[in-house]
């Protein structure tokens, strides 16, 4: 039986590979193409086909057969078609066997003309993507060319479509001051949040419970005390385990591009499915429906549970894994995408601190078994606990939507209404807690107690604080949520009293130009819409008197966001080949500056600074998030200083 699931699995890997190549050589329409210039900012584009024997283009829109049309469409949204498309060729209609109906279709060879308006700079090459549809009598293929095309009296501006800046040699900045020191920082912030979302798991009604009868079970079945807390001791370290090597298939993604995780999660489409998906668990924890990972998964892991000893004490954790999902995975799912901008490292360590948490109690309970004792019974105060995280799920899926918002520049979510919103979600907890509000699950309550009343007032407090928020007045900049809502300057207001912009230079060839120009240094800041320290530090560290007058007076500030998803001109676009020989498409204002950080800093977090002179040439140690006043101060000075001293 095993050989032949053996040999069934080769045949599809054998099916599939054949499969790929046929794919890659299934190219029905073989394409030239040319642009010539009929005018000041105009081109007339003609793509000419050769088309394979056997097989026809459709070339029209085919309602019957639910087909599109030839489409043309381009890189560079300012590119504007003058006129529709003129298809030529010869045209049959034939009885189509694959959608049975009449269609209309091009055979031999296919000639399509398209009249267009640039502005700016005309490219030597422009970027072009065909789609359509094509198929012969037992096939249909829909297809998607992307075709460069030669234009007429265009510009090559690759020259100043520089990523690589030669004279960046990290191991020798002029001077040794400064570091990457606080990113270490950072990894511990995101381990001790990954243990705070552990231990908020462990009070939700999917783990509670299993505490004490797991434990009873180890202490109980075990030969010996020594045993026990042995077997209990595994079962935790495999939970930890197990939720670390969640993070292990992310490491792939980040070797082959340093920067996709944070393309992912900074992607505006994909914050906006995440905020659908968080007010979808947040409506599971207030009691309207379940969300559990399938039966079978945790039928099977349940059934290996009981194999062996340490074989089945690693499948009880899987299991406890997969039972627990639906009130893990709100808390998972934030911790995923909030620790993703920083690498797969980090995520490993916020997945590390998940899953320490969750592992503890097992351990110390099988060693000190009397503690059991103390636990509280299970009852609705469980179910208050996932009311009480559907709330704050619900503040969760509002920053997806506000970074989405951000990135793309709705103006949906201003500082203001994102406040506003945190402050009903707020006063809803509050209201909960008092007994004001009541969710399908919760259990009647005759009295509540100190607990609830000491967490409504906790949550009252926030609440109240976060009030002055909505407000046009000095106490509006909220310190301690500095950097989860919106930037100062992103409001409501015509004139916000705390938007105290710093106007930065944003593309790096101005910024050097200006410091030759100024004679001063370049302070490159790589920063990003959606990132939360990024605005930690400008709202808490740049505000700073002395820190704001050296960067204002002393540098040329060059802000570079990369998660900027501005088309750039058609002009500006190019492939780029990393120094590990992958080809990149570098698109967006974004796809440039994240290449352009991993290229010359070996680093793909933000915030990121480093300091430079009109030389290029580096003349200290870069800095990552730096939230100390005096440290970020000092850093400054000593690249200041060392600039200086390089002019003499």
């Amino acid at each position: 039986m095993q050989f032949k699931r053996i040999v069934s699995l080769l045949t599809a890997i054998i099916f599939l590979f054949q499969f790929s190549v046929l794919a890659q050589d299934s190219a029905a329409v073989k394409w030239q193409a040319i642009g010539k210039k009929i005018g000041v900012g105009q081109y007339e584009i003609k793509f000419t086909g050769t088309i394979k024997a056997g097989w026809h283009v459709y070339t029209k829109s085919n309602v019957a057969a639910g087909l599109e049309g030839f489409k043309i469409t381009f890189s560079d949204s300012a590119i504007q078609k003058a006129g529709d498309q003129q298809i030529t060729g010869e045209t049959r209609t034939i009885a189509d066997k694959i959608f049975e109906t009449q269609s209309e279709v091009i055979v031999n060879n296919l000639g399509v003309l398209q009249k267009i308006n640039l502005s700016g700079t005309i490219p030597a090459k422009l970027k072009v993507t065909l789609l359509f549809n094509t198929a012969n009598n037992d096939a249909f293929i829909p297809e998607e060319n992307k075709i460069e095309i030669d234009m007429e009296g265009g510009v090559d501006v690759s020259t100043s479509n520089r990523i690589l800046i030669s004279s960046v040699d990290l191991k020798k900045p002029v001077n040794d001051c400064g570091g990457t020191g606080p990113i270490s920082g950072g990894l511990l912030t995101i381990f001790l949040l990954g243990f705070l979302g552990g231990l908020f798991a462990l009070i939700t009604p999917c783990v509670f419970p299993m505490i004490p009868l797991t434990v009873s079970f180890f202490t109980k079945k075990a030969i010996s005390k020594r045993q026990g807390v042995f077997n209990a001791s595994l079962y935790g370290f495999f939970i930890f385990l197990i939720y670390v090597l969640l993070s292990v298939p992310f490491y792939f993604l980040d070797s082959a591009s340093p920067e996709i995780l944070n393309s992912v999660s900074t992607n505006p489409w994909l914050n906006v499915i995440f905020f659908a998906i968080f007010i979808l668990f947040a409506l599971s924890f207030f009691g309207l429906y379940d969300i559990s990972l399938p039966s079978g998964f945790s039928g099977k892991a349940d059934a290996k549970s009981g194999s062996g000893n340490i074989i089945g004490i690693f499948f009880m954790a899987l299991t406890l894994a997969i039972v627990s999902f639906s009130c893990t995975g709100p808390i998972l799912g934030s911790l995923l995408v909030g620790s993703l901008t920083g690498g797969a490292v980090q995520l490993t360590a916020g997945m590390g601190g998940f899953g320490l948490a969750l592992a503890l109690p097992f351990t110390l309970f099988a060693l000190f078994p009397n503690w059991l004792k103390a636990l509280p019974k299970s009852g609705g105060w469980l179910n208050s606990v996932k009311v009480v995280l559907g709330f704050v799920e619900v503040a969760l899926a509002i920053k997806f939507l506000s970074n989405a918002d951000l990135v793309m520049h709705w103006g949906i979510l201003k500082r203001e209404v994102f406040i506003g919103i945190w402050i009903i979600v707020g006063a809803g907890i509050t209201l909960y807690l008092l007994g004001k509000i009541k969710f399908p699950l919760d259990s009647p309550r005759k009295k509540l107690t100190k607990a609830r009343y000491f967490l409504a007032a906790v949550f009252c407090v926030f609440t109240i604080y976060l009030i002055p928020g909505l407000t046009n007045t000095k106490y509006a900049n909220l310190n301690l949520i500095s950097g989860f809502p919106p930037p100062l300057c992103y409001s409501v207001y015509q004139n916000p009293v705390n938007c105290k912009n710093f106007e930065p230079v944003k593309d790096y060839e101005l910024g050097v130009q200006k410091a030759k120009a100024e004679n001063k240094p370049i302070l490159i800041d790589f920063t990003g819409y959606a990132c939360v320290n990024c605005r930690r530090m400008e709202e808490n560290v740049w505000t700073d008197p002395e820190v704001k007058a050296l960067m204002t007076e002393k540098f040329i500030l060059v802000s570079l966001y990369v998660d900027d998803k501005q088309k750039l001109p058609a002009a500006k676009q190019f492939t780029y080949t990393t120094k590990e020989g992958i080809q990149k498409e570098i698109l967006t204002v974004g796809d440039k500056w994240a290449t352009f950080e991993t290229e010359n800093f070996k680093n793909n977090a933000q915030p990121l600074y480093a300091i430079l002179n009109g030389d290029e040439i580096l003349m200290n140690n870069p800095v990552a998030y730096t939230p100390n006043i005096k440290e970020y101060k000092e850093w400054l000075l000593c690249g200041l200083d060392t600039f200086e001293k390089s002019k003499k």
